[in-house]
């Protein structure tokens, strides 16, 4: 009788595990959802801005944009959501922007996956990290340096630019990128009980 029992117990227990795993897997996959529609719009928006002002009146006027701009499409953003909302790269232009251990570390591993082939504008990395009794999911979008870029991020710069972008930004060393180089990556995080 007491095989029986143990047996019907361990049978009830494991039918429950694939309902747990299934779980996880999906808020997991809600998360990675919610951040990549939350890169998606934030890209949209300081995109916007940016092209709206290059159009307008050129580059250095989109310096600007960018150096006043991009910080409060940010906040935005994270006020809208439970997420927190920025941008890094190994090369920051904005001190604000450097990058914490695991940013590096999934930097390094954007550049190791670029030289293995694989597309930059696909690449993307999400972990759930445990930090004492919280969860924290971060995740982090590959931003590819493309065209419009290099006008402000390139290796030669017009002097003009140059020095709008040494005025506003003095510790800068987010230039010298080429076509396809990882420029830096949208970086999200939340924390949950």
């Amino acid at each position: 009788m007491k095989s029986i029992s143990m047996s019907v117990l361990l049978t009830s227990a494991l039918s429950l595990l694939p309902l747990h795993v299934n779980a996880v897997e999906t808020a997991i996959t809600s998360d990675i959802d919610q951040a990549r529609s939350l890169v998606k719009v934030f890209g949209v928006d300081l995109k916007s801005v940016l092209k709206t002002a290059m159009k307008t009146e050129g580059p250095i006027k989109a310096i600007a944009a960018c150096n006043t701009k991009a910080g409060p499409i940010a906040e935005k953003h994270s006020a809208l959501s439970n997420w927190n909302i920025a941008r890094t790269s190994m090369k920051v232009r904005n001190q604000k922007n450097v990058p914490d251990e695991w940013e590096s570390t999934v930097l390094k591993q954007f550049e190791q996956r670029k030289a293995a082939g694989e597309s930059v504008k696909s690449m993307e990395y999400s972990q759930t990290l445990k930090t004492g009794d919280k969860t924290v999911y971060r995740y982090m979008k590959a931003i590819p340096t493309t065209e419009v870029c290099l006008a402000c991020h390139g290796g030669n710069l017009d002097e003009k630019i140059a020095k709008k972008v040494k005025y506003l930004y003095p510790k800068d060393q987010a230039t010298g990128f080429n076509l396809g180089d990882i420029r830096g990556a949208f970086t999200l995080q939340k924390t949950s009980q």
